[in-house]
């Protein structure tokens, strides 16, 4: 199993996510744990392009220093949500023969939505940890009824295996 940071990047990461602190407590327990433990962390990061806060060169791009990738953990770059389009991370996973993802990270309704949805098409088995993604409130939800829209209802037993911290660190351990 992969562990797979989607966009916990410092332009992004703030005390506006649903709850934030369970948010990042939770994503320290699951990187220490697969870091411990053996299982592959992978980062990815979202470049919005030139004059945007998340760009490369810009502070706001870089990953959120609570879980920046130690030396030898693989970063990819993406600049749509999927990670899979475009990043070199399908073609990685594919010839390294993994066949399950773990997710975690932000924008739940949108990058962790496309990361979630595209991975059950490119056929891994996708896991969900519980309070290990998060997102804002919008026009449409507040951030707590999109966090459990998607967790509670659109992924689980449809696109992903949508569990509890406990059984998340018992998989990676």
């Amino acid at each position: 199993m992969t562990l797979l940071v989607v966009d916990t990047q410092c332009g992004i990461m703030n005390e506006g996510l649903y709850e934030y602190e369970k948010l990042k407590a939770n994503i320290c327990t699951l990187i220490s744990a697969a870091r411990e433990h053996g299982s592959e962390v992978i980062f990815i990061r979202h470049d919005d392009g030139e004059g945007q806060p998340l760009h490369r060169g810009r502070a706001e791009f870089e990953i959120f220093p609570e879980f920046a990738p130690k030396e030898g953990e693989r970063v990819f770059d993406k600049s749509v949500n999927s990670p899979f389009r475009d990043s070199g991370l399908l073609e990685y996973l594919n010839e390294k023969g993994e066949k399950s993802l773990m997710a975690v990270g932000l924008q739940t309704d949108y990058c962790i939505d496309a990361t979630v949805k595209c991975g059950f098409e490119h056929g891994f088995e996708m896991i969900v940890p519980a309070c290990a993604n998060s997102t804002f409130d919008n026009e449409f939800m507040t951030a707590q009824e999109s966090y459990r829209y998607y967790n509670e209802f659109m992924w689980k037993r449809r696109y992903a295996r949508c569990i509890t911290m406990d059984e998340a660190v018992s998989l990676i351990r």
